[in-house]
């Protein structure tokens, strides 16, 4: 059996660029390529099928279909090693379950990620051995010029690739699961919803938690009264100073009973 990798595959891309009018004829046919400015996610799987997922639905899907972002994915098993394909292999001084290999992985990153700028162009592997995704990181990410991101699968990737490409770690929090593809479709949804004409109004992304280190406040729509229970009267005063006082004090309430350690950094960053 040969150890030669199969030709690299074409990355999928997913999304309706913006359409004109032109003199020139175009293949129809054609894979749509990016709009120079398009922020575009890379998507590095074992299942592409996957996606967009619920990445194409709502205001990301909307915003995708415009032309504000792109997703382009790469499935790493045409990479795989073999007339078999093979992209995994035993743990290293035993164990259960299954590692991507480096190889594989390298030849993968090689085509999709070969000299992109880094501070530009992150190139992220999502594991629960990485710092936690926070709100910054999403600002950071929607201001890059895309990223790409590895799905990990099984036991994990070899250590070796993610060094030698110094591939940054991402985890959305201290649990585990089966692969980094819902990992992925959480941090696009919230890099995207922060890019510029994708919700539409650039307050909501300025009163939301975690916006300037607070919690939001509660929300209240109609009906005025639902079982037994009232709308803040002062919502419905239509005095905007007193609006921006009760929903400041409630954001500090809430988040120094739900969350006190981003409290005590907010009283921190007070001093």
């Amino acid at each position: 059996m040969s150890d030669d990798p199969t030709p690299s595959p074409a990355p999928k891309s997913h999304g309706r660029l913006s359409m004109r009018a032109s003199a020139i004829p175009r293949d129809l046919m054609a894979e749509p390529r990016p709009v120079k400015g398009t922020w575009v996610a890379r998507i590095l799987t074992l299942l592409p099928d996957a996606f967009p997922g619920i990445l194409g639905q709502s205001l990301t899907g909307r915003a995708m279909d415009l032309g504000l972002w792109q997703l382009e994915t790469t499935d790493l098993r045409g990479f795989g090693i073999g007339k078999h394909r093979n992209v995994d292999d035993t743990p290293a001084g035993g164990g259960a379950g299954m590692v991507l290999r480096a190889d594989v992985v390298d030849a993968a990153l090689q085509a999709v990620a070969s000299g992109a700028d880094r501070a530009r162009w992150p190139v992220i592997y999502l594991s629960p051995g990485g710092k936690p995704f926070d709100q910054a990181a999403a600002r950071r990410l929607a201001a890059c010029d895309g990223v790409t991101l590895l799905c990990g699968r099984f036991e994990g990737v070899d250590q070796r690739v993610l060094d030698h490409h110094q591939i940054e770690e991402i985890s959305l929090g201290d649990f585990v699961m089966t692969g980094g593809e819902i990992a992925a479709f959480a941090l696009i949804d919230a890099a995207v919803r922060l890019l510029p004409g994708v919700l539409g109004n650039a307050a909501s992304t300025e009163e939301e938690s975690f916006s300037v280190g607070l919690l939001e406040h509660p929300q209240f729509t109609r009906p005025q009264e639902w079982q037994g229970q009232e709308i803040p009267a002062v919502l419905t005063s239509g005095n905007h100073g007193e609006i921006a006082k009760w929903r400041q004090a409630e954001a500090e309430r809430v988040t120094a009973e739900r969350r006190p350690d981003l409290w005590a950094e907010h009283l921190a960053k007070r001093r």
